[in-house]
């Protein structure tokens, strides 16, 4: 499958390769269907880029790997409409900024994370409880 995409082009992709996330993300709910793309070689960053519109594409990376003790905790709830049961594989990904040329100033979105059933590919953005992120 191919999606023309403003950031990479023609940008080629499979089926199973596709994240569909429920309700889309914050401010942007029309967009639902995603496909991750790596920055650079070694970089903790990726692409999430939106399958509904080429234009668009989130800077995203693993808070676990780049926050160490990052744990959010989800709902029963979110758990179920996600399919997810006790060891199922998950992963989690958070949106980033990093302003123009000021790498130091980078934030990452700690407080809403996207969580993802790895299996069935189906992903949400989870608004946390609590002050903690």
């Amino acid at each position: 499958m191919q999606k023309n995409t403003a950031r990479f082009g023609t940008l080629e992709y499979r089926e199973e390769d596709v994240i569909s996330i429920t309700g889309g993300l914050i401010g942007f709910g029309y967009l639902t269907s995603f496909v991750l793309v790596q920055h650079k070689p070694e970089s903790p960053f990726q692409w999430l880029q939106s399958l509904d519109d080429g234009d668009t594409a989130f800077l995203v990376a693993d808070p676990c790997a780049l926050v160490p003790g990052y744990a959010p905790a989800i709902s029963d709830h979110e758990a179920s409409e996600l399919g997810l049961v006790e060891n199922a594989p998950v992963f989690l990904l958070s949106t980033v900024s990093i302003p123009q040329s000021r790498p130091q100033d980078l934030t990452i979105n700690l407080a809403a994370p996207i969580v993802v059933n790895a299996t069935s590919k189906i992903g949400k953005q989870v608004v946390l409880e609590g002050d903690a992120y």
